[in-house]
């Protein structure tokens, strides 16, 4: 089995304004570093497929879900803001349905045995959407509905998903922590571990190592070393006690050092080891089963070649 990346052109025509660093030109970047590295000749590629709309309720309010629709711009029409950070214009809806397709899809080729590790190359991204609040450039929150799809269709009794975005996942969060009502004491077979610059948006500091929720605030002055030093203390302790059996990456990369979105300074070698490390306890309990998604990241050439590490990391390169 091999790594495939899934997306669709439909993900590059959400537009939320000129100038703005969540844009289709980071897919552009991503794809134009592909190609140069060589990958693209190596992976399996697919187009996601619309999700459908009842199965965003596995992670969201119907009320949310009821308001990004009914909202959504129709051709022609004025942008609409759903959120902090978050406005719709009128391709919106239908990029939202394809970037969470996407992450449905990964797991239905995971699952099936058709790949082994599936990135979703996909926006708008989803890791700030709430249950029921879009926000910080998210709608709807595409790894937390691909993680509760895949306990609910293929039975899974233990779903990590891990998230190294330099914004804190707090959409995740909510949704693990509210809607699937995971407490220390019945965390119902989800773990998060997230690691992110504090204070910096959504300017939340939960430090935690009690599951299912690992979070590690980093310092703005953090380089590759303590990144490293943190997470190996706190994300993968709980990992291998957890055995999860199938992974998913919310995989942010606007901690670069080229990235001025934050002041955390990472590199492409450093993405590749968190990915090598999440590969090994993929192999050991998941049967390497991963499915990773695109959040953050808005230095073109840093993200592009950050996704080419990511990438040869899930394969093992």
């Amino acid at each position: 089995m091999t790594v495939g990346i899934i997306g669709h052109y439909h993900c590059a025509e959400h537009d939320m304004g000129e100038h703005h660093p969540e844009s289709g030109k980071r897919l552009d970047a991503i794809s134009d570093q592909l190609i140069r590295s060589g990958l693209e000749y190596v992976i399996r590629q697919f187009d996601s497929k619309p999700i459908d709309k009842s199965l965003f309720a596995l992670a969201h309010t119907q009320e949310h879900i009821d308001f990004v629709y009914d909202n959504a711009p129709q051709a022609g029409e004025e942008n609409f803001t759903a959120g902090a950070d978050a406005v719709m214009n009128d391709k919106t809806l239908t990029s939202i349905l394809y970037s969470a397709g996407a992450a449905v899809d990964a797991v239905d080729l995971v699952m099936d045995k058709k790949l082994r590790a599936a990135f979703c190359l996909t926006r708008p991204p989803g890791h700030h959407a709430t249950r029921n609040e879009s926000m910080g450039f998210c709608f709807f929150n595409n790894v937390a509905i691909a993680a509760a799809y895949a306990k609910q269709k293929y039975g899974l009794k233990r779903v990590a998903i891990v998230d190294f975005d330099v914004h804190h996942g707090n959409g995740t969060e909510d949704i693990i922590t509210n809607h699937f009502n995971a407490t220390a004491e019945d965390d119902k077979g989800f773990l998060f571990c997230s690691s992110y610059e504090y204070p910096l948006y959504p300017f939340e500091v939960t430090e935690s190592d009690t599951p299912p929720i690992i979070n590690v605030p980093l310092a703005a002055t953090t380089k590759g070393p303590e990144f490293r030093e943190k997470l190996t203390e706190h994300w993968l302790p709980a990992l291998n006690k957890f055995k999860p059996e199938m992974i998913f990456i919310s995989a942010g990369f606007d901690a670069h050092i080229e990235d001025e979105m934050s002041q955390v300074s990472l590199t492409e070698a450093d993405y590749r080891w968190i990915t090598d490390e999440v590969r090994v306890i993929a192999n050991e309990y998941s049967e390497g089963r991963i499915v990773s998604v695109l959040e953050g990241g808005y230095a073109p050439s840093a993200l592009g070649r950050s996704v080419v590490a990511h990438i040869n990391g899930l394969i093992g390169n």
